[in-house]
């Protein structure tokens, strides 16, 4: 099934004028040409009107041993005339013109009483007028026109010189929307970039409306970059004032002597660290300050997986010693990390890959773990989700380590899926496009 092109303001706007123009001059041009060939065709009935009364008045006066050799003296450059005793036979491809006959008569009234019979001749191919009319002794004249007859065409060539001031208009105008829609355009663009970075305020033109719209739109984006600046100034703020009791809290639990209520102390201030890291990557990073730079993924991930062997877990990688593309490397290491990590806690393993395929890079991080049903995979992706059911070990953190490694990915303009692992475990596919 053939789906719609879609069209946007301009080309609907361009649409529209193309489509009522060619209406207008068409219908114009249809109608003006039909009303010539009109005229033409009352000529054309005239001039035969009279040269059949002249050559109907001969033939009938003259003997019939005369009527031949008269008839070939009629006939002219125009119309061809002979004599016959018997009635014309139709062919079989004929067309019969009563309208002609009726201008005919209208001209010569004096031919009504002599059964004038008119037709196209082969219409197919654009014909001839083939006719006869009885003369007094009852024998026939026939009679066919030399030229074609002329048909009612659109008369192309008067058609196209006639939309040429049309299409001119056209061009025109569209030139005129387009740079009054310019401002829109770059509105369009300034709101998809909105909520990265600085503000990039949209200059004001175009009709009033729209000087109006971009005004409320630019006090909207100031408005709202305020508001992010100001919270993250204020988690950093609350992170770095966080971050001082909970060192010194560390410090008091190496005191407790209690070995058991010691390590719970530890944990528990360990578990507050990682909650405070988490929450902190993850809204502290909206405004996404890093560039990506060239740098090599593979290296990235062997050493994730030298640091999770180096802490007792069993952990490998396959894959090539260097691949070197563009990429956000803190970003890209915090969202590979929190995979990685994620396979250590849930599986006690983890397995990565990383492959080349056409012009992307493919990494997956792969565990036998309990795994994530699939009803609740789009769930998971969602910051603060926590799905216990899924995992049979208790869990740390806010749930934002998967949400972490979604927006890291959907940055880099890659995508992020996660795939039940064939025997069972959590495969984490993560495809990059090269730039």
């Amino acid at each position: 099934m053939l789906r719609r092109a879609p069209l946007g303001l301009l080309g609907r706007i361009f649409a529209i004028l193309l489509l009522t123009s060619v209406i207008e001059f068409g219908v114009n041009t249809f109608l003006y040409e039909r009303a010539s060939e009109f005229s033409v065709r009352e000529d054309e009935a005239r001039r035969l009107a009279e040269h059949l009364v002249i050559a109907e008045k001969l033939l009938a006066e003259a003997p019939a041993h005369e009527r031949p050799a008269l008839a070939a003296q009629l006939t002219t450059g125009r119309y061809v005339v002979n004599w016959g005793l018997m009635a014309p036979a139709s062919p079989p491809v004929t067309l019969a013109l009563d309208e002609m006959r009726r201008q005919v008569l209208a001209w010569e009234p004096a031919l009504a009483r002599t059964d004038l019979r008119l037709r196209l001749d082969a219409p197919g191919k654009g014909g001839v007028v083939v006719g006869a009319l009885k003369l007094p002794d009852q024998s026939w004249l026939r009679f066919s026109t030399v030229e074609e007859l002329r048909t009612w065409d659109l008369a192309l060539g008067r058609i196209v010189l006639a939309l040429v001031p049309a299409a001119a208009m056209i061009l025109l105008g569209g030139l005129l929307l387009r740079r009054t829609l310019q401002p829109l355009r770059a509105l369009t663009r300034a709101a998809d970039r909105i909520g990265r970075g600085t503000a990039d305020p949209v200059p004001e033109g175009g009709t009033n409306d729209v000087r109006r719209l971009v005004r409320a739109f630019n006090a909207m984006q100031t408005r709202i970059h305020r508001l992010i600046a100001e919270r993250t100034e204020a988690l950093a703020a609350v992170g770095h004032d966080l971050k001082t009791p909970l060192a010194r809290l560390k410090l008091r639990a190496e005191a407790v002597r209690d070995d058991g209520a010691g390590e719970a102390l530890h944990a528990d201030i360990d578990e507050m660290q990682a909650m405070l890291s988490s929450l902190l990557d993850y809204l502290g990073g909206e405004e996404d300050p890093e560039p990506a730079v060239k740098a090599d993924l593979a290296v990235l991930a062997t050493t994730l997986v030298d640091d999770a062997q180096d802490r007792g877990f069993p952990a490998s990688y396959v894959g090539p010693e260097h691949c070197e593309m563009r990429y956000r490397p803190i970003g890209m290491k915090r969202a590979l990390g929190n995979l990685v990590e994620n396979a250590l806690h849930y599986a006690g393993g983890v397995e990565l890959s990383l492959h080349e395929r056409g012009g992307s890079v493919i990494l997956c991080v792969e565990d036998r773990g309990p795994g994530i049903p699939e009803a609740h995979i789009t769930e998971v992706l969602r910051p603060f989700a926590r799905l216990d059911p899924a995992r049979s070990r208790n869990t740390t953190g806010l749930g934002l380590g998967l949400a972490i490694v979604s927006r890291a990915v959907e940055r880099e303009g890659g995508r992020f899926d996660l795939l039940p692992r064939d025997g069972g475990g959590l495969t984490a596919r993560i495809i990059l496009a090269r730039r």
